[in-house]
């Protein structure tokens, strides 16, 4: 008895998806909810799970298709039951590019990485074993011949790594075992992030042969494309400028310092930057309701609650999830948001619901190293605040010269309805509270 396995309904406003990896292949047996493959619209990443227990049969879409919902996408047979092992089916099924998943977390990352041998099974020739459908259209696109590439995944399977490598090294590569790949970074870790879906279209260590010019066209991901959409709307719609200031971090610095241990014992999560950020903007945003207002048609609305988009770095793209009512949140349940969206951004479990309807937007740069930028509104929002590195610099206090831990901050604003004396006595309220750090809990 044979059960199809279809698209599931896609959230509203999202007309079409795009396969981007398998999970299981056809033979595999799988269980009842489990994960057979990932779907990306141009806003979150979808989960297909088993409708029940039994063995994959023919796979109908690949990764890279084009599907829409209620599209059957493959058939699952009766039988079978339990896991085969879909740690090994992530392994190496991994999309050639440029869809690159975020489904899977670091951990999952490591131990499918973990599971492969030191060294390939041997082959005799023509023995090959099954292909994924990412490495098959590698396989193809290069005119390769499968038996001659040295496989290092499981079973003696080729990886994508697998293929890559042989093309690098002139069709004589020797197996190597891979180091488990970077996991997908959220934008407040000090982490460095996993290769971008760009620079897995190119040859891995970005080196090509001496004499050789390569490029590779591929396409935007369905994300990079809603990114760059929204990008192009900002500047286009709105009158954007962008005032600078700085801020001296030592207080918030020695406050973090005083405090840390005690309040990662009480609460459970460390205290970061980012929740004296928050605090400091809702402070701001309440004393200049046009940075937490936006525009429609000809009117303008006010909005008397305070969502703050906070930006998170994916290796999908940018997404700005939404901490709701932040006004109403203590440090704690900010810091435990803030954690909470990188983790599930890094996972691809974000939903729709969680992107859309913030009021005002925070990203920190600083973290890759940026020391200024201008960062770019996120629509229909009239405000973003950008955070830069700290970096010790040589200030000037009452008359003598000092080295303090200095930040730059951004402001980009709509001009169509913030006027730039608020822009600036925004941000230098900001400055205030955070070089003042017990006005942010008297609210002064």
């Amino acid at each position: 008895m044979s059960t199809e396995v279809k698209v599931p309904a896609l959230p509203e406003s999202v007309s079409e998806a795009t396969v981007v990896t398998w999970h299981k292949q056809k033979g595999d047996t799988v269980e009842r909810d489990e994960n057979l493959v990932d779907l990306e619209t141009d806003k979150v990443v979808l989960e297909v799970p088993a409708p029940d227990d039994g063995v994959l049969g023919d796979i109908l879409k690949s990764e890279g298709d084009t599907v829409t919902a209620n599209e059957v996408i493959a058939m699952l047979e009766a039988g079978g039951g339990g896991s085969s092992g879909g740690g090994e089916a992530a392994a190496e099924s991994q999309p050639a590019a440029p869809e690159t998943s975020s489904a899977a977390t670091a951990g999952e990352t490591q131990q499918a990485a973990a599971s492969e041998p030191a060294a390939a099974p041997a082959r005799g020739d023509g023995d090959v074993a099954p292909l994924s459908p990412a490495v098959r259209r590698m396989v193809a696109e290069h005119e390769l011949d499968p038996s001659r590439i040295p496989a290092t995944g499981p079973g003696g399977r080729i990886t994508k790594e697998d293929v890559v490598r042989y093309l690098d090294n002139g069709g004589d590569a020797a197996p190597q075992p891979q180091a488990p790949a970077p996991a997908p970074v959220g934008r407040f870790s000090q982490e460095q992030p996993a290769r971008s879906p760009e620079a897995e279209a190119m040859p891995a260590g970005g080196e090509a042969p001496a004499g050789e010019r390569p490029e590779r066209r591929v396409p935007m991901t369905r994300l990079r494309q809603r990114i760059a959409e929204r990008l192009v709307e900002a500047q286009q719609t709105a009158a954007m400028l962008t005032t600078f200031n700085e801020v001296n971090m030592q207080p918030v610095m020695e406050v973090r310092g005083r405090y840390k241990e005690r309040f990662e014992k009480a609460h459970g999560i460390k205290l970061g930057f980012m929740s004296f950020f928050v605090k400091a903007a809702v402070e701001a945003l309440k004393r200049f309701p046009s940075v937490n207002a936006s525009i429609d048609g000809k009117d303008i609305i006010y909005h008397g609650y305070y969502d703050i988009g906070i930006a998170v770095s994916t290796e999908r793209g940018l997404m700005v999830p939404v901490l709701r009512d932040a006004d109403q949140l203590s440090f704690a349940e900010i810091e435990n948001a803030i954690a909470d969206f990188g983790q599930r951004a890094k996972a691809g479990k974000i939903g729709l619901e969680e992107l859309t309807g913030g009021t005002f937007t925070i990203t920190n740069g600083g973290i890759f190293g940026s020391l200024v930028s201008t960062p770019i509104l996120n629509p229909p929002q009239s405000g973003i605040l950008g955070m830069h590195k700290i970096q010790e610099r040589p200030m000037a206090e009452d008359g003598q010269v000092v080295v303090r831990p200095m930040m730059y901050l951004a402001h980009s604003y709509d001009h169509r309805i913030i006027d730039g004396r608020e822009a600036v006595q925004f941000l230098v309220t900001i400055k205030d509270m955070l070089e003042d750090p017990a006005r942010l809990l008297l609210e002064v």
